[in-house]
């Protein structure tokens, strides 16, 4: 492994060397043990085992406890008074304290508390990776529920598999009941109100401002979204042979109602059903000059017993080990998928340049990431692409047609979907007592306008992985949207001084030389605010993305 480079402007010379003390010290000890973090997280994934599981919590372990060194915080703590201040005058310096402090922060709880945390969420996250559904005694894998949900016409099946990915929910419950407690038990011994607050601000989030942008995303929204789930309920009735008012959350094609059915003319599957993905994402992003074949070599991208059967990027070490891992089937879905993993990875410590200090060598925000993996995986459902990509497509205009309005559905679908999980997830640490289940039905039909089966009393909500692995992130998704959608039409005017709704990429290398430079090479030296400003000359709105789903 590379030594970290610790850049001259730390020296001191400008004054700062108790925060390049500070910084050293920190990297000097956290590096390594972060790395070996990633390792272990990796090897837990990718293999189930009980023994991998330990190994990964005991990396934990290690980095809370260098975290909750008291001595260390305050000292954090005094320069950020000074940075605030403005007493640190290099920017790159008060921003690694910045980012320090938040770190710090978190683990300034007992001991004996994170390592309850980490353990209960070790143990709901292991539960996640084995659990596979089982219809009439036969376990399925995850796969076999996505086809079942988009091709079968059997309603009783439909309900079987849909009832039955869900039984993780029941098998997680009780200990996600526990983490949420211990999770408000730490925030409030921090001086937090609960566990919601604590992560926004760790995030540099403002939850006023957030809940105001959600507002904003639902009146926006709410009309289109209404009209388009109108017309797929009308198709989708007809191709399962139901009424439209007897349509139940296991009619439609994904266990959440988070994506697009496909109930138009075409079938969006058919031409990736004998295309090789992988050869894909490779040809294609090497075409825009931001090659992946070593995060490919190196990645896990099968399905395999006890491995994780989701999907994620990561990036081991912050020097170019950067790594996915996916479950791929031939199909719209991990094209899209693969296309969206593996922009996480072009966003990274490969295209982060090695000279940005470690602390500030990663993705400025975790909502500007998902923004660059949604910005790619949205070119999954272009025939103009596929076709420049040398896949033949089979009736282009029924293809279009339909591409058009499920690209379309599907910014609105996720725009909803998202809504249920920021606003369930702020009630439930805010009164994890009350009625969890009704909660989320009432969120469900609210936003999502998708009935509750009659009598159903189950925690449904538990059976969506982020709640239990990946607390109060969900937002990120949807404002990842807004940057890609943001990102996309100021790349397509500076790049290619076209229309955003035909600008698909292929073979051109400024695309690439525009996202190193407006993206990804600042890494964190920049605030999210900062970036989607530099990126694109507009702070970051809903704007671009109303007129990507416009017509």
């Amino acid at each position: 492994m590379a030594a970290t480079l610790i850049p001259d402007t730390l020296s001191g010379a400008d004054g700062n060397d108790e925060a390049a003390a500070v910084i050293k010290a920190h990297v000097t000890k956290l590096q390594p043990l972060e790395v070996a973090s990633g390792i272990a997280w990796w090897t837990a994934n990718t293999t189930g085992k009980d023994e991998d599981f330990q190994k990964k919590e005991e990396a934990q372990n290690k980095i809370d406890a260098a975290l909750s060194d008291k001595k260390m915080f305050d000292r954090v703590k005094a320069l950020k008074a000074a940075a605030d201040k403005g007493d640190i005058k290099d920017a790159l310096v008060a921003r690694q304290i910045q980012l320090l402090y938040l770190q710090y922060l978190e683990k300034q709880v007992a001991p004996e508390l994170l390592k309850k945390i980490t353990s209960k969420a070790n143990a709901v996250e292991q539960a996640f990776n084995v659990f596979r559904a089982k219809v009439d005694g036969q376990e399925i894998p995850d796969s076999k529920v996505r086809s079942t949900l988009k091709e079968s016409t059997d309603s009783t099946l439909r309900q079987k598999v849909w009832e039955a990915s869900k039984g993780v929910g029941a098998a997680v419950e009780a200990d996600l009941a526990e983490l949420v407690k211990l999770r408000n038990e730490a925030a409030t011994q921090l001086g937090f109100k609960n566990f919601h607050a604590l992560q926004l601000t760790l995030n540099e989030q403002d939850g006023t401002e957030l809940i105001k942008l959600f507002d904003d995303l639902d009146k926006l929204t709410k009309e289109p979204f209404t009209k388009s789930k109108a017309e797929i309920d009308e198709r989708l009735a007809k191709k399962l042979n139901v009424g439209v008012a007897d349509l139940m959350p296991w009619h439609y094609f994904d266990p959440f109602f988070q994506e697009s059915p496909a109930v138009f003319d075409a079938n969006l599957d058919a031409p990736y059903t004998k295309a090789d993905l992988l050869k894909l994402c490779r040809d294609f992003y090497a075409g825009i000059g931001l090659p992946i074949d070593d995060v490919i070599a190196r990645s896990d991208l099968y399905e395999k017993k006890g491995k994780s059967p989701h999907a994620f990027c990561t990036d081991i070490d912050r020097e170019g080990d950067v790594r996915v891992l996916a479950n791929i089937v031939p199909n719209e879905y991990w094209m899209g998928t693969m296309l969206h993993e593996l922009g996480h990875s072009v966003y990274s410590s490969k295209n982060i340049p090695q000279t940005v200090p470690y602390l500030l060598r990663a993705e400025a925000h975790i909502l500007t990431t998902e923004g660059v993996a949604m910005q790619f995986e949205r070119f999954s459902k272009s025939r103009a692409w596929l076709e420049k990509m040398g896949v033949k497509v089979d009736a282009p205009a029924e293809f279009d047609e339909a591409a058009r309005k499920v690209q379309r559905n599907q910014l609105l679908i996720f725009s909803r979907w998202c809504q249920v999980m920021l606003r369930f997830e702020k009630a439930m640490y805010e009164d994890p007592k009350q009625n969890l289940n009704k909660l989320w039905w009432d969120l469900v039909e609210q936003y999502q306008q998708v009935k509750k089966p009659k009598d159903r009393n189950a925690p449904d909500y538990a059976s969506k992985i982020h709640i239990c692995s990946a607390p109060v992130y969900y937002h990120n998704y949807m404002m990842g949207q807004l940057f890609a959608s943001q990102v996309h039409h100021a790349l397509s005017k500076a790049v290619f001084n076209a229309d955003p709704k035909t600008t698909i990429y292929i073979g051109e290398k400024k695309v690439g030389g525009f996202m190193k430079e407006k993206v990804f090479e600042p890494g964190r030296t920049k605030t999210w605010k900062e970036l989607a400003k530099f990126a694109t000359g507009e702070e970051l709105s809903p704007a671009a993305f109303a007129k990507d789903f416009e017509g």
